[in-house]
């Protein structure tokens, strides 16, 4: 899969000013739709986990030109993530969450094109993290 990098860096570039309404309404999507997901962050500090959702996805979004650099930071993340309790079926909730909410930010440049290509960056994304957290390899689907 060949992602639409430059789409992903322009639509960020509207994102970044806004990074802890961003964070805000993504958490709120995710516990609002997903209950089921919030126990666990129940022992987190939701301020801090805002920065590190944000700082994450500044991390590949500044390496999207070079993405061998995300393979073992995100197959990291993909680990820890299995030690904080997250299951492959949480991966598709995280992923709807943070499409609602580059659409409650990015408004009319919210096109059909950059919905794409954040989807098809999720997809990459979560296939390196599954890796990490050693799970089968599955199909993947938003």
């Amino acid at each position: 899969m060949t992602l639409q990098v430059e789409l992903l860096e322009e639509s960020f570039e509207k994102i970044k000013p806004r990074a802890d309404e961003f964070a805000t309404r993504f958490y709120g999507y995710l516990f609002g739709d997903y209950p089921e997901a919030q126990p666990l962050f129940a022992n987190t500090n939701m301020e801090e986990q805002k920065n590190k959702l944000f700082k994450s996805l500044v991390l590949v979004v500044n390496n999207l030109r070079k993405p061998n650099e995300l393979t073992n930071p995100l197959k990291g993340l993909g680990a820890r993530h299995v030690q904080y309790g997250a299951l492959p079926q949480h991966y598709p909730m995280v992923g709807k969450s943070l499409l609602k909410a580059f659409e409650a930010i990015l408004k009319d440049d919210w096109t059909p094109e950059v919905k794409q290509a954040w989807i098809d960056a999720y997809a990459a994304i979560t296939k390196l993290m599954l890796e990490g957290a050693d799970y089968p390899e599955e199909i993947y689907r938003m």
